[in-house]
């Protein structure tokens, strides 16, 4: 499973892309807002069109997706043609992220702007990242009009199963993949389950797009989307972190530190 940064943050992005980790980077406006309050809190300025420049080239090789505000089929397109145009010569990393049904609660008209917008522009070369996904009905449309990413959102079909059922938790509670107390959104149990789900009718049915598992809470949640077939996790920054983290891997490294003679810890100094 490939692994993407759910960040904005330079020093994020660098890190993971020096820890040899980093497959690609997702964005979102919230996450560039986030980044952006914490550079003017330190009283510098910013050039949004440079920062985002900047993304990219710390990325590298690894894909990064640029996501549109805009949510009416023409608007959509413009403004996708128009990031690619301007961001993907930086590197040539850049997805656009396009919502899979852009419209509002209670609006109806604009269901299929989000899937026209993925078909113009991927008949474009235009790589598209569908975002939004919340059924399995979505993700296969997606592909279908021809987006190379579906990103269904775990987390946020758990808060959303929680909350309809009046359950209290913190959003980095662990909720298990197979459900709880029979609680289900129109079959799907968890968030990991609706990634599961989405990884087995595309394998079924030869589907190329990949899926990404967005939203991710915590590390089990991370391990269940690889064995749901995630093709990419997107994680923030701590996760990724705590990924690493064990007690008995910290007591292990204590116990050998103190455990080294003198005799071995000697024998590369002064060699080159």
């Amino acid at each position: 499973m490939q692994i993407f940064i759910d960040s904005a943050k330079l020093e994020e992005i660098k890190e993971a892309y020096n820890a040899g980790i980093l497959d690609g980077v997702t964005t979102n406006p919230s996450l560039i807002k986030k980044a952006v309050e914490e550079i003017k809190k330190r009283g510098d300025g910013i050039d949004m069109e440079d920062y985002i420049k900047e993304i990219l080239k710390t990325a590298h090789n690894a894909r990064v997706s640029l996501e549109v505000t805009e949510y009416i089929y023409d608007k959509m397109v413009e403004q996708g043609r128009k990031l690619f145009k301007m961001f993907n010569p930086a590197a040539k990393n850049v997805y656009i992220k396009i919502p899979a049904n852009p419209s509002f609660e209670g609006e109806k008209g604009k269901e299929f702007d989000g899937l026209r917008a993925i078909k113009t522009l991927s008949q474009e070369g235009i790589p598209v990242n569908c975002t939004l996904v919340f059924t399995p009905e979505q993700a296969l449309l997606a592909a279908k009009a021809g987006a190379k990413i579906v990103s269904p959102f775990a987390g946020r079909i758990d808060d959303y199963l929680r909350t309809k059922n009046n359950i209290a938790f913190d959003k980095s509670d662990y909720y298990p993949a197979d459900g709880k107390n029979d609680l289900n959104d129109n079959g799907i149990v968890s968030g990991i389950d609706l990634v599961r789900q989405i990884a087995e009718i595309f394998k079924k049915h030869s589907i190329e797009a990949e899926v990404l598992a967005a939203s991710i809470r915590n590390t089990r949640q991370a391990r269940e989307a690889a064995l749901a077939g995630a093709d990419i996790a997107t994680l923030p920054f701590e996760v990724i972190k705590e990924l690493l983290a064990h007690y008995k891997t910290r007591e292990g490294m204590r116990s050998f530190t103190d455990d080294a003679i003198p005799e071995y810890v000697n024998l590369t100094k002064g060699r080159n």
